[in-house]
């Protein structure tokens, strides 16, 4: 899954959907641009809901990576 925040996002908002991966079990790799921050997530994401964390500050697009099996 990646979340790509809105551009400019504080670095609170940041902090808030770092702390909601990690305290629901989930690793994550943050890549920073001018803008915008990506934030792929790490581990099985099937049960972690998009609206939530479309709800977050910051958050301007969730994107959910399908498995090929």
């Amino acid at each position: 899954m990646l979340i790509i925040t809105k551009k400019k996002a504080s670095e609170e908002a940041l902090d808030q959907i770092k702390e909601f991966l990690v305290t629901n079990g989930f690793d994550f790799h943050q890549s920073t641009g001018a803008d915008r921050t990506i934030i792929g997530v790490i581990g099985d994401t099937h049960t972690l809901e998009e609206n939530i964390i479309m709800s977050m500050q910051g958050v301007h697009q969730v994107i959910r990576i399908k498995h090929d099996e």
